[in-house]
């Protein structure tokens, strides 16, 4: 018997101009049934339903008492045929079992599509071009990503023409405000100018809730919107369809990537920026073909772009306290003790946060994200430490000052070895680190602990960094020969 693929096949290869025999011998057909179904019903249609049962219906006597009571009450439709089944098997025993769970999903999906509730309709859009570029951020995590064999936890900044389908793609790490004013800028200078419309969800980096309920715009992000004379439109909360340009582009660029990683063989990358290369070379080649010819289009609508791009930073001013640390946005860093006193200007990146004094750089660290709110240096405070080594046990940020795992095995030895004089052997150590180098000193400590050996900062000074003999220099100033002629002179009278 022919099957409905096969006719539909044989029809488009006649409308594409094939002979009668070659359509048939690409539909897998003879020539004969090609000519019988050449125009007309599909096999499908030509079927007439049956009006018997070739098996006894199992669900005949608990059916309209039973199953559909708890089909009627299930308005939003999320009762599942397996939860039914278990019920009725709980109710009437062995009369049922697992091998009816396929007829009673049958019933039930024929119930629901003739008697069940209404299903929530989606309404395809039309998009204009240079109308509107919808954006988000798309969790890359789990797709196992790794750099140089460590996890990397990241996201993904993404921004789509809604007409041509055009995007740009950036690497984030939190949907902070600066990641979108940089991902943001990125795009759409990359692409020569702005649609009318940008479209979003409710991020809190662009908006905040407002105590009558929902969520507007915040006064930053409105900033950016009147810069680039744009609008904004947003999404209903908890309503992730409505923005459905960029969920559905989210959804096509995780896929290519995936599949992308399974040809290449690996998921591992020697750093980020070949990881991003990666990912650019997927972007490029999603955005061509159709979606580059829609593009040229889409471009002679986009209005123009300003001047010059904002600023992706946000800048704080803070004092530096006493404990040689700085305090904003209810996170705490640390920065040289030099400037303990002084007020200094706070530049906070998508990724890194820089201090300046005067307009000069004078620390960078990462910015930190998640649930960290403090980051201690001990290079900047180990300077102080060693001088007053007792303030190492309770000091609040102890656990900062174990720069490595190793660092933190080592320091636990010393307590095993040393007992009360643990925290002065190990910040005399950490002093090492800071005075000479990190890794070298990371390394002895391994080694150590490898050898089970008894740790001390006598000895990790001894291997990490040994004292060079000097050699003294000797000076012998020239003699004086005058004296010589003196003496002649004497021997002479």
């Amino acid at each position: 018997m022919l099957k409905d693929a096969q006719v539909r096949l044989l029809r488009k290869k006649v409308k594409e101009g094939k002979t009668i025999v070659a359509a048939a011998a690409a539909s897998d057909m003879s020539e004969r049934s090609a000519y019988t179904w050449k125009a007309g019903a599909l096999p499908s249609e030509t079927k007439g339903e049956r009006p018997w049962r070739t098996r006894p219906d199992p669900f005949e006597a608990v059916w309209e008492t039973e199953v559909v009571p708890l089909l009627a009450a299930d308005e939003r439709g999320v009762l599942e045929a397996k939860t039914v089944l278990t019920d009725l098997r709980r109710r009437h025993g062995e009369k049922f079992s697992e091998g009816h769970l396929r007829t009673l999903q049958r019933r039930v999906h024929e119930w629901r599509a003739l008697q069940g509730p209404g299903k929530e309709v989606m309404f395809e859009q039309e998009h204009k071009p240079g109308r509107e570029g919808a954006f988000d951020f798309t969790d890359m995590s789990d797709i196992g990503i790794t750099i140089a064999g460590q996890a990397f936890a990241h996201l993904m900044f993404q921004f789509i023409l809604s007409f041509s389908k055009w995007r740009s793609v950036g690497l984030a790490f939190t949907e902070t405000f600066e990641a979108v004013l940089r991902g943001l800028q990125g795009a759409l200078w990359e692409l020569g100018g702005t649609p009318e419309v940008l479209r979003s969800d409710n991020l809190s980096a662009a908006t905040h809730q407002i105590p009558e309920g929902g969520r507007e715009l915040n006064r930053r992000f409105a900033a950016v919107l009147d810069h680039y004379d744009v609008k904004s439109t947003r999404i209903q909360p908890r309503k992730s369809h409505e923005n459905g340009v960029a969920e559905k582009a989210n959804d096509i660029f995780k896929s290519a990537v995936t599949q992308a990683l399974v040809l290449r063989g690996s998921s591992d990358f020697s750093s980020v920026d070949a990881y991003m290369v990666f990912v650019g070379t997927i972007r490029d080649e999603i955005n061509g073909g159709k979606c580059a010819a829609q593009l040229a289009l889409e471009r002679e609508r986009l209005r123009p772009l300003p001047a010059k791009k904002l600023p992706e930073y946000t800048t704080y001013v803070a004092t530096v306290r006493q404990w040689s640390t700085i305090h904003f946005a209810r996170r705490v860093y640390s920065v040289p003790s030099r400037l303990i006193g002084d007020e200094v200007e706070v530049r906070v990146h998508p990724d890194v946060v820089e201090v300046f004094y005067r307009r000069k750089l004078t620390a960078t660290m990462p910015r930190l994200r998640g649930d960290r709110y403090h980051s201690i240096d001990y290079r900047h405070v180990i300077w102080s430490l060693v001088r007053k080594p007792g303030a190492f046990a309770r000091y609040r940020y102890r656990e900062e000052l174990f720069p490595t795992f190793v660092f933190r095995r080592a320091y636990d030895a010393i307590v095993d070895a040393r007992g009360e004089r643990a925290d002065v052997e190990y910040v005399r150590i950490l002093h090492l680190a800071a005075s000479t180098m990190q890794s070298r000193v990371e390394e002895v400590l391994a080694e150590m602990l490898d050898r089970k050996a008894r740790i001390d900062f006598v000895t990790v000074k001894s291997l990490a960094a040994p004292e060079k003999p000097t050699i003294p220099i000797v000076r012998i100033p020239a003699p004086d020969l005058s004296e010589y002629d003196q003496l002649l002179v004497g021997g002479a009278s």
